[in-house]
């Protein structure tokens, strides 16, 4: 259906076609999750022809019928089957210059854009039709899911087609190559479409597929439901650690890919579920550890405060954040930076995700007594001049990197916390003693994880009247701002970002708030005191970058939404 609902019930409404009581009435019916044009629909009270030829009036297009007509393999040419799929549309007919395509939703722009750069430099034209027959021409003429997944497995033909795909030693198993050479494909795509992360998970009727592309899950097309234990057994094997007969306890491995000419770890974890064991792999690339600060989505007033804050030469800074907002990365590209000769650096991890040159790495282990505290206990004796504590968890491992911190040694390390001045709090729930507290700790960044526009795609944007609002501007103070929006295009895989960055809020520990701290301070006068010193938020750090035009409005509002100033 179209992509604002509301505005399709107007144009309902203004064409007659439904009257508002039977809209109120709709919305009393729905269930959860089931939208007013779908009760619409179930009720009788309207049709999918009904609704497309109202959209298709409204927005000057013609409507088809795509039952009546038979599309010549030429005109089904013009556009490949991935892009049909992903998109839910069919072409009809084309000229030289020209191609007609039949799309359910005129209101959805940003697929309009994203056809056009994907079909470019043809012109397109566009036409309306249900999206059932949509659904059911993409069926007829192209394929099913199903059967892209066989002709990529090349089982339709018992054929073996990979392209430049290389993998791990199959060990000879011809027999399971089709799904060898299918779960190696998944791999490839995956790391190709820059997924951080891959998750299969068994769903009653369907074996989904999706991948996590800058923070966002996409669905991509599943394979059959009946291959999913031996597409979970083929992983298993490729770790060369796990059990394929242990279907009922959760399990963790690794498995080394080579992809082109780079060597990439996937850290892979399965759990037992109510339709079968679901797969979660991590993809992980070292090409992040080497990014410098203004990578990482510092602005250059805020890298000069970093800079200084990595020079020196002891006291604990401290980098917070919820999971998933890049709290490693900013570790490991400080490490980065301060990672030179005359620096001895020592690392306590759970795990060691990344194997960095010039640093020595320990892997914690609770099995073998091996927690963060012996670690830190055992470190300590040799004599670094950095530590890095991947996270501290307890009194015990706070106070053994608080101890650290006052010896003469410049400490890294995280905490979950939504906010910097939260940091403080934290500890001392843990147990840490607030005059410890206010001698160690340096400074605490607090950050979130934003996707960045596409360079290649992005274009100026005039932000609306409820993205101001809901930023706190007006636009009075938008000045000559360069506020962008990502079109869509091959470079970003139509998604209209590619990467992403972190914003901040930066709070330096200065005298009159180790004062505070020491005199036990709430979290809100601190945060106070943190603002007069001159802090920005976390959401203002997000609007000088969408005024920018690094990110987009959208992005920074649904991160920062707690932020409270």
């Amino acid at each position: 259906m179209a992509a604002n609902e509301e505005f399709t019930l107007e144009i309902l409404l203004e064409t007659a076609l439904v009257t508002r009581s039977q809209l109120e009435q709709a919305r009393g019916e729905a269930h959860a999750g089931e939208s007013v044009i779908a009760v619409l629909i179930r009720t009788g009270e309207l049709t999918q022809e009904d609704i497309t030829r109202a959209l298709a009036a409204h927005s000057a297009m013609d409507f088809v019928d795509l039952a009546q007509m038979t599309l010549s393999p030429e005109v089904l040419e013009q556009m490949p089957s991935d892009v049909a799929r992903r998109f839910k549309v069919v072409p009809i007919a084309f000229t030289d210059s020209a191609l007609m395509i039949a799309v359910s939703d005129p209101l959805n722009f940003d697929i309009f854009d994203a056809l056009q750069h994907r079909l470019a430099p043809r012109d397109l034209e566009f036409v309306c039709a249900t999206p059932d027959s949509i659904l059911s021409a993409i069926r007829k003429f192209y394929g099913t899911a199903e059967d892209a997944v066989d002709e990529l497995t090349g089982q339709i033909n018992g054929e073996i087609l990979i392209g430049d795909v290389e993998t791990v030693d199959t060990d000879g198993d011809t027999g399971d190559a089709p799904i060898i050479k299918m779960v190696t494909s998944m791999l490839f795509e995956a790391y190709n479409m820059r997924a951080s992360d891959i998750h299969l998970e068994p769903l009653e009727k369907r074996f989904r597929v999706r991948f996590r592309i800058d923070g966002v899950l996409h669905e991509m097309n599943n394979p059959p439901k009946k291959l999913q234990s031996a597409i979970i057994s083929r992983l298993k094997i490729m770790t060369g650690s796990m059990s394929i007969a242990e279907k009922r306890l959760p399990q963790d491995g690794r498995i080394q890919a080579k992809m082109g000419k780079k060597q990439v770890d996937l850290r892979v974890s399965t759990v037992p579920t109510t339709h079968g064991e679901s797969i979660v792999m991590r993809i992980l690339d070292k090409s992040s550890l080497a990014l410098g600060l203004p990578q990482l989505g510092f602005l250059s007033d805020d890298q000069e405060i970093f800079e200084q804050l990595l020079k020196l030469p002891d006291g604990i800074l401290l980098v917070t954040g919820p999971t998933g907002s890049g709290k490693t990365t900013t570790l490991y590209g400080c490490l980065h930076y301060i990672n030179k000769p005359d620096k001895k650096l020592i690392t306590v991890e759970d795990p060691v995700e990344y194997q960095m040159g010039g640093i020595n790495q320990v892997q914690v282990n609770t099995d073998i007594g091996m927690t963060f505290p012996a670690a830190l206990r055992s470190i300590l004796r040799q004599a670094p001049n950095i530590i890095m504590i991947g996270e501290i968890r307890d009194a015990e491992t706070a106070n053994i990197a608080i101890n650290a911190s006052l010896t003469g040694h410049l400490v890294f390390s995280t905490l979950h916390t939504n906010d910097a001045p939260s940091a403080v709090a934290r500890l001392v729930d843990i147990g840490v003693q607030p005059f410890l507290v206010s001698s160690a700790v340096r400074a605490i960044v607090a950050q979130r994880l934003v996707r960045k526009l596409c360079p290649k795609c992005k274009k100026p944007h005039e932000l609306s009247e409820s993205e101001i609002s809901a930023l706190g501007l007006d636009r009075s103070q938008l000045g000559e701002a360069t506020v962008m929006k990502g079109a869509g295009c091959e470079n970003c895989k139509h998604l209209g970002y590619k990467g992403r960055m972190g914003i901040f809020e930066i709070f330096l520990i200065d005298d009159e708030v180790r004062h505070m701290v020491n005199n036990k301070a709430s979290t809100v006068e601190l945060r106070k005191r943190a603002r007069e010193m001159g802090m920005r938020s976390l959401r203002e750090d997000g609007i000088r970058k969408v005024l920018a035009g690094l990110t987009s409005a959208e992005e920074v509002i649904s991160v920062s939404a707690a932020d409270a100033d």
